[in-house]
């Protein structure tokens, strides 16, 4: 018996570092996101013998234990031994020989929110496994405590809720982890046209975005102005792109993606670096209106909108540059599980 499970990845549009505790907490986060055709595998197999195996075919890497009601975490595929732990602790199952396989169609680092969503992944298999009463919010908090609380992983709250409702997002963020997801009704023509401007390009770099996280936190915790301000306008900037879009104003999301750039620079140091300033400035000299850093920042993936046919001028040019363009849709739908017998 096999149980399998999908979620998507997401790009960040607007707002992106504003679901960041304590942020979050003191003044209240708002994004903007929205699913792509990428996603994160997670598979469960009932097997023969006396092991617990997991292994993540992407990573070329795999780990074997004794069948065990917990299992050690020590840096090495953490995220599905995190998910197996707290199951076993919250809704405990007579531990059997199993193999957890996962595959992510990104690598990590790279700013589409890999981490939380293969974390939605796992757990969404185990759901399918054990038919857990759980419903999309309670998937996606738990996500978040596996990651944040039980793992101890610097992070937001975003992907989590992207991966495991899917499609375009207005998100709202609290304190006591609170979060409102508000999907878009946005018309078809209107995302088509977002998604043939839309250009996703890799910087051929991964980062890691903890330590631009954790700055990002001792910066709120300090009270720095002027991070705090920029996690301001950057909620602001959420808003902007919600009305843009359900308003079909798409002329002005080059200008709000480049106000987000502005900002975002402006959080924490290391966000932006001599790469990534060279890419956005060779984009925009190429026709592009805007962009912005996907992720934390650092590296990963870059997006830059592209009006009228100016994508393949951005194409030409950025191709001179390292890295490579990712071809993707938009997708309606998050978490997925099934069984197969």
């Amino acid at each position: 018996m096999i149980y399998r499970s999908k979620a998507p990845l997401r790009i960040g549009l607007a707002g992106g570092g504003t679901d960041v505790s304590p942020y979050s907490d003191l003044y209240g986060g708002a994004i903007l996101n929205i699913t792509v055709s990428m996603s994160a595998h997670a598979n469960i197999e009932i097997i023969e013998g006396n092991e617990i195996i997991i292994e993540a075919y992407d990573r070329n890497e795999i780990q074997r234990f004794p069948i065990a009601n917990q299992l050690p975490i020590d840096g090495k595929l953490d995220l599905a031994k995190g998910v197996y732990n707290r199951i076993q602790k919250d809704y405990p199952f007579v531990p059997k020989a199993l193999k957890i396989a996962t595959f992510v169609d990104a690598p990590a680092g790279s700013g589409l929110g890999t981490s939380s969503t293969l974390v939605v992944a796992i757990l969404g298999a185990f759901v399918e496994m054990l038919k857990l009463p759980l419903g999309d919010y309670d998937i996606a908090h738990y996500a978040y405590e596996i990651e944040r609380k039980d793992l101890h992983l610097s992070g937001g709250k975003q992907d989590q809720y992207a991966a495991t409702f899917g499609g375009v997002n207005f998100m709202e963020f609290y304190e006591d982890d609170k979060v409102i997801v508000n999907p878009l009704r946005i018309r078809t023509q209107y995302l088509h046209e977002l998604e043939n401007n839309l250009l996703l390009f890799y910087t051929d770099t991964s980062r890691e975005s903890a330590k631009i996280i954790d700055e990002q936190t001792k910066n709120v915790t300090a009270k720095n102005q002027q991070s705090i301000d920029a996690m301001h306008k950057l909620k602001e900037q959420a808003q902007q792109m919600k009305v843009a879009l359900l308003k079909g104003k798409l002329h002005e999301i080059g200008q709000i993606l480049d106000y987000g750039f502005q900002q975002k620079r402006l959080m924490a140091q290391n966000i932006s670096n001599d790469i990534i300033e060279k890419l956005y400035q060779t984009a925009i000299d190429a026709g592009a209106t805007g962009g912005k850093i996907s992720g934390a920042g650092g590296g990963g993936f870059m997006i830059f909108y592209c009006p009228g046919n100016t994508r393949y001028q951005v194409i030409e040019a950025l191709k001179k540059c390292n890295g490579l363009i990712r071809e993707y849709t938009f997708t309606k739908h998050g978490l997925q599980t099934w069984t197969v017998e």
